[in-house]
């Protein structure tokens, strides 16, 4: 009886994805892949990234988007945090944290400030914490919309300089515009052309689209952390290092926390709209983060950056579910 509850316990505790998320690390880190499975894994990664914004688009009703466009003071809230707010924090703590963390975990602080905001998490989140769940649904719908176009161009704009390590010196150059337009957003647009005819079926059949976005992490996770290990990236890794990646995140996410719940009051919004706009404008998407990044990302940086978003995703979870735990609990 007793090992029942526990195992019960277990299982509320325990997503079983991010046991399946930390075994792919731990193996991209410590099983020796030659470069030919390593270009196997790079092409199956490509393919389900595909697939991936394929069902996004197929499941996506244009309606909803046009529906919550109206209320366009939490919309261009949420925008403004998410592609405003966060990448000014980004540029001002990359150089700060860069002695603690290193260049490539510094970088990939930048590059998660970057990202659009989550989708199925915030809005549960705003659906626990009793808020605007119609407004969260537009507002992360769009900012995934908008980040297709406004991530990459913020990424060439922002992150022009990267380096490649001992190797030499590896851009992030205008060329891999093509790349984002045939793997992120051509399959997008095609999903959109026939979601009429296939999107009622996508969305009666969430498991698929799940199990795509969910494979599509884990094997971007494989091929970055394999390729990072091939290349020696993690020699100077530590622990030291992986608790101030976790404290720099946690003082990021504070400060938008702090920024979006009180500036949404600042702006009048009402206690549900600022619900929506604290865990929208608050959140970064690990699911379109990393296929966006094995996109646009040079081979040698994408380990380096794997971490960060895997890392400011894990405590964005965290923290948000118990303030909508404490929200839920609170009178209007």
């Amino acid at each position: 009886m007793v090992s029942t509850r526990l195992v019960a316990r277990a299982r509320v505790w325990v997503d079983p994805f991010v046991v399946c998320l930390l075994g792919v690390l731990v193996i991209g880190l410590v099983v020796p892949f030659g470069a030919g499975a390593r270009h196997g894994v790079g092409v199956a990664s490509d393919v389900a990234v595909v697939l991936l914004f394929l069902l996004y688009g197929a499941r996506l009703p244009a309606r909803e988007v046009l529906a919550g466009l109206r209320h366009w003071r939490l919309q261009a809230s949420i925008v403004g945090a998410t592609f405003v707010l966060f990448p000014v924090l980004g540029l001002v703590a990359r150089p700060l944290a860069e002695p603690w963390l290193g260049e490539g975990l510094a970088l990939g602080l930048l590059y998660v400030c970057l990202l659009p905001s989550t989708v199925q998490s915030s809005v549960a989140m705003v659906s626990m914490a009793r808020g605007n769940v119609a407004g969260a649904i537009c507002g992360a719908t769009v900012s995934n919309l908008l980040g297709m176009l406004v991530t990459p161009l913020l990424v060439l704009w922002l992150m022009s300089d990267v380096a490649a390590g001992p190797t030499g010196a590896a851009t992030v150059g205008f060329g891999r515009i093509g790349n984002v337009l045939l793997t992120l957003l051509l399959p997008f647009v095609v999903g959109q052309v026939v979601q009429r005819w296939v999107g009622g079926w996508v969305r009666a059949h969430r498991p698929l689209t799940l199990a795509v976005d969910r494979g599509t992490i884990l094997l971007v996770v494989l091929g970055a952390v394999a390729s990072a290990t091939a290349a020696g990236t993690w020699a100077g890794l530590t622990a030291w290092t992986i608790v101030s990646l976790v404290g720099v995140c946690a003082v990021v996410l504070a400060v938008v926390l702090a920024a979006t719940w009180w500036g949404g009051r600042a702006l009048g919004l009402s206690r549900a709209d600022r619900v929506a706009l604290l865990h929208c404008g608050s959140t970064k998407s690990l699911a379109t983060g990393l296929p966006m990044a094995a996109v646009l990302l040079p081979a040698a940086v994408l380990g380096g950056v794997v971490v960060p978003v895997v890392v400011f995703h894990q405590l964005e979870l965290t923290v948000c579910s118990v303030l909508a735990r404490r929200q839920a609990l609170r009178p209007d």
